[in-house]
């Protein structure tokens, strides 16, 4: 008895040293940071919307290394990796008691050493802090291993392994070794792939992918399907494959091994680069872009860009967007990344330009929306000028009077301004916005009319967005790039449906002066329309327009701005935009040719069949025509007139001098004052309504008439030592009618002329009332500044 007592007093001491050294371990393995390396972020993946990459990077530590969750990872080669490596990984603590007396015993028995006893946690402690081969690393690998178990789960253990193993050089983790080795990723490996992907981290720098590593390499391979095969743990093919032990590993070894290393993807390198600095932190970018179809619009880019460099164009952009989801197929920022002359990484796609005429068709829609307009209307085209701006055409001609649809297809400038003027900046604005513009100054204030012509910037992006809304049913959503973190929104209504329609409808026309030269001997694809563009100087061109199924969008123009008579929308992004949308419909499914069904919220209504508007009981001739049901345009016919005319005299005659006399009724066609002016200087003296008998004016109240020139709050500058009679001001009014209009400055006449006819006014240095008088006494007044300069 007396024995026993000392034998259990010492050992109660030697269990309560032992949980004390327990508890001391488990708290330095808490306190004890782990190893740093751990938390060195991987390599920024972009990949296409199938999970292939598309792009790699290197990590911040010039390595090729790829975060590989186990769940991306072929489960064969995982079975194959615990089968080889650590067969209990999933029950010890990160270091296995039965490995290390197994490896023990065998090592004496042989007298060296020829088995190890490292799980994969302590082989991934080695990979993260290499240390010499020494037995005080031995433990210490071993408190590591048992550390990171504590503090990590096994799956976290196992991805971190996947991630960091050794490949050879600078690669480092399965998912990059399998781009590397076989140009493709680990979520599917064949046998000798698996086989192959096992042996290089045993031996990397005597076994990874060069000519003198071959046999070696070869080797080792087939001697680890061998034995993986005789333990059932590599994969015989597909799961009930009746595939023989033998026969896969004939096919192992009839399999030639790597020889060199891949070149990691680096495609859409500018979209890759622009969201990584989007999406900051995240190193897996799964995106909607679509393989096939950003290297076919990539390669247009870089076609068009060896006829257009020689040119002074240099830099290009490009969007594609499948219009069902709003996602985007293929972004181009730019021909050549490399090109560091000329900007060549700035991603042009998301570079605010000015877009030229290519919201006109968003103007046009919203005329059609307020009922101020519609396709049938006579929209005035003749050189207005507005405060600092006077509004020109691309080609510099102007067609007088002109069908707002025609218009829009011929990219006319002063009708869409003249729209704008009744539809309102500010509302054109609210509109960009709706349709994710994010540009915009707060101040409606600081926009003019020349918005209607591209006075603003926004991106192919963004332009992209509101064509998605034109080709479909009016309403847009937030374009997706990718399919992970960017909650799907709910369309928003950027036009009505009809208002869309009928939009569709202008830009359908194929005579028009934006319509390719070379398609005019190859045609279009089926249900495409399109708007072209070019800003003012010529520095920026643009084509956008939409297939059955996709929107696209190209830019052409120099990231400094420099302006080349070339870069005219027509020609340099025009010809682009029908490659790209005819590459895409051979893709796609065959749809109906043309867009004939009408939306539910037009309806047909009658017009004047010569002005568009609604009629008046002068208009003989009418058509019908489609305008929205809740917003039809009220203005009747200005343009028609029915009058009473004594046949003897020819003059107009009122009620109340019809008596005794032969009259007859005639319908005639009255222009404004300003068509008129233009008619008779381009065309000659248009017919004029004859005038009235006097004293027997047809009744009816009459208009004032309007002073245009000069423009309201302007200032007139005289130049120093320039004759007087070469700074003459123009003095035009607009009047219903052809009557004689009576010129006044500061009270003494000037003269008097017609409607359509100018006055002409040698100013001088001061204030000036300007009025204007017709023969009824209706008056209009001005006043105009006059400076001379210093």
């Amino acid at each position: 008895m007396r024995r026993v007592r000392p034998f259990v007093k010492n050992l109660r001491r030697v269990t309560l040293l032992s949980l004390g050294l327990a508890a001391l371990g488990l708290a330095a393995a808490w306190w004890v940071p782990l190893p740093s390396r751990l938390a060195s972020p991987p390599s920024v993946v972009l990949e296409y919307r199938d999970g292939t990459p598309a792009h790699v990077f290197l990590a911040p530590d010039e390595r090729w290394r790829i975060a590989a969750p186990v769940e991306r990872i072929d489960p064969a080669y995982i079975r194959a990796l615990l089968a080889l490596e650590d067969k209990r990984f999933y029950s010890h603590p990160g270091v296995d008691p039965l490995a290390v007396a197994r490896a023990a015993s065998l090592n004496v028995v042989r007298g060296r050493r020829v088995s190890g006893a490292s799980t994969l946690t302590m082989q991934l402690v080695r990979v993260l802090e290499p240390r010499p081969r020494t037995f005080v690393s031995k433990v210490v690998e071993s408190f590591r291993a048992v550390q990171l178990e504590l503090r990590l789960t096994k799956g976290e253990v196992l991805a971190a392994y996947l991630q960091f193993v050794p490949y050879g050089r600078n690669v480092e983790g399965v998912e990059a070794a399998s781009l590397a080795y076989f140009g493709h990723t680990a979520a599917h490996l064949s046998p000798a792939e698996i086989a192959t992907l096992l042996v290089v981290p045993q031996n990397p720098n005597r076994r990874f992918p060069v000519a003198e590593n071959q046999e070696r390499l070869r080797a080792a391979r087939n001697e680890v399907a061998r034995r993986l095969l005789e333990v059932e743990a590599l994969s015989r093919g597909p799961e009930g494959a009746s595939v023989s032990r033998e026969q896969v590993l004939e096919e192992v070894r009839a399999t030639g091994v790597p020889l060199a290393m891949k070149a990691f993807p680096r495609e859409a390198p500018h979209a890759a680069v622009w969201l990584r600095s989007q999406r900051p932190g995240q190193t897996l970018l799964r995106t909607t872009l679509d393989a096939g179809t950003q290297r076919m619009v990539e390669r247009l880019m870089r076609d068009a860009a060896v006829t257009l460099r020689p040119k002074g164009i240099h830099n290009g952009a490009a969007v594609v967007v499948e219009r069902e989801k709003g996602e985007v197929l293929a972004l181009v920022g730019n021909p050549d990344f490399f090109d560091e002359k000329h900007g060549g990484q700035i991603p042009g796609f998301a570079t605010p330009r000015s877009p030229g005429s290519t919201l006109k068709p968003l103007l046009y829609a919203m005329g059609i929306d307020l009922g101020l307009a519609g396709p049938e209307h006579l929209v005035a085209d003749v050189p207005t000028r507005y405060e600092g701006y006077s509004p020109r055409n691309f080609d510099g001609r102007f067609r007088g009077l002109v069908r707002l649809e025609d218009a829009l297809s011929q990219s006319l400038n002063l009708p869409f301004v003249l729209l704008l003027e009744r539809v309102g900046v500010g509302r054109m604005l609210g509109a960009l916005k709706t349709a994710g513009v994010t540009r915009l100054f707060a101040v409606p204030d600081s926009y003019g009319l020349s918005l209607a012509v591209g006075g603003n910037a926004l991106t192919p992006l963004e332009l992209a967005g509101l064509y998605v809304a034109l080709a479909g049913d009016g309403r847009t959503r937030s374009l997706r790039l990718l399919e992970e973190g960017q909650p799907r929104e709910e369309p928003v209504e950027v036009m009505s449906q009809g208002a869309a329609w009928l939009t569709r409808r202008a830009l359908s026309l194929r005579d028009r002066p934006d319509f390719p030269e070379r398609r005019r001997l190859t045609g279009l694809p089926s249900r495409v329309h399109w708007k072209t563009g070019t800003s003012f100087g010529n520095r920026d061109a643009w084509a956008a327009g939409s297939g059955p199924r996709h929107t696209a969008v190209v830019w052409w123009g120099n990231f400094d701005s420099a302006s080349s008579v070339h870069l005219v929308g027509a020609d340099a992004a025009g010809p682009v935009l029908f490659d790209i949308l005819e590459g895409l419909a051979s893709r796609g499914h065959v749809l109906p040719a043309e867009d004939v069904e009408v939306p539910d919220d037009l309806m047909r209504v009658e017009v004047c069949a010569y002005s568009g508007h609604p009629p008046t009981e002068a208009c003989t001739q009418r058509k019908e025509v489609y305008a929205r049901r809740t917003a039809v345009p009220t203005v009747q016919c200005p343009y028609h007139q029915r009058v009473e005319v004594d046949v003897a005299t020819g003059l107009v005659v009122g009620p109340a001098c019809r008596a005794g006399r032969k009259t007859e009724s005639r319908v005639l066609i009255s222009w404004p004052t300003t068509i008129r002016r233009w008619l008779e200087e381009h065309e000659g003296r248009p017919p004029v309504s004859p005038p009235a008998e006097p004293g027997c004016e047809p009744g009816g109240e009459r208009e004032a008439p309007r002073i245009v020139s000069p423009i309201a709050g302007r200032v007139a500058v005289l130049i120093p030592g320039v004759p007087s009679k070469e700074q003459e001001v123009p003095l035009e009014a607009d009047a219903a009618h052809e009557r004689p209009l009576t010129w006044f400055v500061d009270g003494v006449m000037l003269g008097t002329a017609r409607a359509s006819e100018r006055m002409w006014w040698t100013p001088s240095v001061g204030a000036h009332e300007i009025l204007v008088t017709d023969d009824q006494g209706l008056t209009a007044r001005r006043t105009l500044v006059v400076r001379e300069r210093r």
